[in-house]
């Protein structure tokens, strides 16, 4: 499979902040790659350093097998739909949509029909003579995106697409988008600070944090086996375990991670503890417990019996499930 972005030790400093440190990373083509991280991690600079809105301090860009260093943005074959969708308000939808052909000079009747074409993809036929003002949140997020793949990008920019978009509607979106990218065969590269969008969405994940790479990974390699206390507090939530209580309950001393999920309550078996709270979630209880001093969360589906708090449980997991982890951070 052919690499659709390729960083070499890529660098961009601003002044003594450096916002991407060295990093090496490799995208393949038709992929839906998510870079997911903090706020500041420099996620949002790689990916302006794809699109040509930065330039690296350092190392080297290939796209597509070509040098991206001093390549304007108009120049390269990329789109990227920005998270405050960035429509012009005078435009019809079908104007918006049609912008890039229009500032290339193709023919309206040509451009229109490419327009509505583009439309249709994003599920909204007919729209093409309302205004932005007229459309939901919703619909103005599928213009946006109608209008960077009516260019026909070999790489498709999401920054951020979905995060002014409330719950339910985001939830759709990121369905969406999944099935259009299928459908597409084009390369994604997605980036967000939602864990549960990257794991839902992406083919591979990287994580990161102060301008480096944590760790990528398909989805479930990122959540079952995160590296770092750092990747598996931030992706979904998790039980990090000191070196001194993993040896006492695997035999090596190393930091480790367990999911809440992965814990069961057992009868009159297993590690000892203590019940110290709890919060009903709707599709689970979220149990606080203190075993011997480390504080524990219990993720119990919502069919399970409640202890009480104060009220003395046996946690059990299975071995596979205490995950050691590589890097201290």
């Amino acid at each position: 499979m052919q690499t659709a972005v390729a960083f070499s030790t890529v660098s961009r400093h601003f002044g003594a902040v450096r916002a991407v440190d060295d990093v090496d990373l490799e995208i393949k083509e038709g992929e839906f790659f998510a870079m997911l991280g903090p706020s500041g991690s420099g996620k949002t600079t790689c990916l302006r350093l794809i699109a040509g809105f930065e330039q690296p301090t350092s190392g080297h860009i290939e796209i597509f097998g070509e040098t991206a260093e001093g390549v304007p943005p108009y120049r390269r074959n990329v789109n990227t739909v920005f998270q405050d969708y960035a429509l012009f308000p005078h435009l019809s939808v079908a104007d918006n949509v049609a912008y890039g052909p229009m500032i290339r000079g193709v023919a309206k009747a040509e451009r229109r029909k490419a327009a509505d074409e583009a439309l249709c993809l994003v599920q909204l036929p007919g729209y093409g003579d309302r205004r932005p003002g007229q459309l939901s949140g919703g619909q103005r997020q599928r213009v946006a995106l109608a209008r960077a793949l009516i260019n026909k990008p070999k790489v498709l920019l999401l920054d951020e697409p979905l995060g002014a978009l409330d719950l339910k509607l985001r939830e759709q979106m990121q369905e969406e988008l999944k099935a259009l990218q299928r459908s597409l065969a084009i390369t994604f590269v997605f980036v967000t600070h939602d864990q549960g969008e990257a794991l839902s969405m992406a083919d591979r994940v990287a994580v990161f944090n102060d301008g480096k790479i944590m760790q990528v990974g398909a989805p479930e390699e990122i959540y079952r086996a995160p590296r770092s206390r750092f990747v598996a507090n931030f992706v979904g939530s998790s039980n990090i375990l000191p070196p001194e209580l993993t040896e006492r309950l695997a035999g090596n001393r190393s930091w480790a991670s367990l999911r809440p999920e992965a814990i069961h309550i057992a009868a009159g078996e297993g590690q000892r503890a203590t019940v110290t709270g709890y919060s009903y979630l709707g599709a689970a209880t979220r149990l606080a417990v203190d075993m011997g001093g480390q504080r524990l969360t219990v993720l119990l589906p919502a069919s399970s019996d409640v202890p009480a708090v104060g009220q003395q449980v046996f946690l059990t997991w299975q071995p596979s499930d205490l995950h050691l982890m590589e890097d201290e951070q």
